[in-house]
């Protein structure tokens, strides 16, 4: 572990401790005026993401550090991995079918009470899938012949599938969409041919693009009481269905061009006093942007940019199929949630609920992204190490 810090990679880990207390400040101030007007104290969930910080990197981060990487590459570690993800999903399912809209936040079913904490399964598929795939394409490196790729691939491929099969059913798209980017980068990156990697692409937009143009054409009566089917609605009619759907993109709006340039300061945004629903969450980037102005999320944002290529330096510098991988899908997760977050902000996707990392309120994805911070940071280590070691013996 000593040796290790010395090798600490710091373009990683100075972003990254810098958002998740930027993130802190955000969640506190964006969720201090809601919790006041309800009774609560105002600094309950600004504490609480706190104490998910401390949890996530001396709970979760420390250790995987501190670990031999060799652990994240044998067979059952990988596999009981996969499957406790994979049944956590099933759960999930279970209580849609039993339980029904009893157990729905926002139209879906996404979240297991333990209590203390609201466990998302799909943070820790995430990640179990990007380990996995690594594990599985790293056994068939150099090993994949044209022709053959279909049958090669099949069984990783199908495990990714039924995961993403389960997620959809929640209704969650926006975790499904970035399951399949995972599943997309990583074959790509695995010498998969590229010709082959793009009709792979080629074909999924093209087969969303027409569903959309279909549904929305349609405007099915069954679908249009899907809170889903509204979210998509409210995001092409904003302000036409701002009582029925639109408000949250609506707000976002005001929320940014009321903040300008350099904003209205820090804990004076109007649109978290009751006009954006849940600002500590999805739209949190709205509220920044309000209070900090365009500077400040327009800081958050080259931040999380800044660690994303600084992960992506490390696989592209990897002397090992397995942590180049790992340094791929962890940065795929990454741009994918800021795609989506900051696309559905600015009204340029549709609201999927998907969260800004290391900025939104929430413990799973707090400690699943720093689980994945600490994993890459062990292989910058341990990349660095060998090659210092490979330099003495030359």
């Amino acid at each position: 572990m000593r040796r290790k810090i010395h090798y600490l990679d710091y373009h990683i880990f100075i972003p990254y401790l810098i958002l998740v207390v930027m993130g802190i400040i955000m969640v506190y101030s964006a969720s201090s005026n809601i919790l006041l007007m309800n009774g609560f104290k105002p600094a309950t969930y600004g504490i609480r993401q706190a104490i998910y910080a401390a949890v996530a990197f001396f709970g979760f981060g420390v250790p995987i550090f501190a670990l031999k990487l060799d652990v994240f590459k044998k067979q059952k570690f990988v596999i009981w991995f996969m499957m406790i993800s994979l049944i956590m999903l099933a759960v999930l399912v279970v209580m849609k079918i039993f339980k029904g809209s009893s157990v729905a936040v926002n139209g879906a079913v996404g979240w297991i009470n333990l209590g203390f904490i609201n466990l998302q399964p799909l943070e820790v598929a995430k990640l179990a899938l990007v380990i996995y795939l690594a594990y599985m394409l790293d056994k068939r490196d150099g090993q994949l012949v044209k022709g053959q790729i279909w049958k090669q691939l099949g069984r990783p491929a199908a495990i990714a599938a039924v995961m993403m099969a389960l997620v959809i059913v929640e209704p969650d798209f926006g975790g499904t969409a970035i399951l399949f980017m995972i599943v997309l980068v990583m074959f790509s990156v695995s010498g998969v041919p590229t010709a082959i990697a793009l009709r792979w692409l080629a074909f999924i937009v093209i087969s969303v693009a027409a569903i959309f143009i279909i549904v929305v054409t349609w405007n099915p009566k069954f679908l249009q009481e899907s809170y889903q089917f509204q979210r998509l609605m409210s995001f092409l009619h904003p302000f036409q269905l701002e009582r029925k759907g639109g408000a949250q993109l609506v707000n976002s709006y005001y929320a940014i061009h009321n903040g300008n340039i350099f904003g209205v300061g820090l804990g004076n945004s109007m649109q978290k006093r009751g006009y954006l629903p849940e600002p500590y969450t999805d739209f949190i980037l709205s509220i920044t942007a309000e209070e900090l102005g365009v500077a400040g999320a327009g800081l958050i944002l080259v931040l999380l940019f800044y660690l994303m290529w600084s992960i992506m330096e490390v696989g592209l510098h990897a002397n090992s199929q397995f942590n180049a991988l790992i340094c791929f899908g962890v940065t795929t997760i990454l741009f994918t949630e800021t795609l989506f977050n900051v696309g559905a902000v600015l009204g340029l996707l549709p609201i999927t609920g998907v969260t800004l990392p290391f900025m939104s309120y929430g413990g799973s994805s707090m400690i699943v992204l720093t689980a994945s911070v600490a994993l890459v940071l062990n292989i910058s280590a341990n990349e660095k190490m060998a090659k210092e070691e490979l330099e003495v013996i030359a």
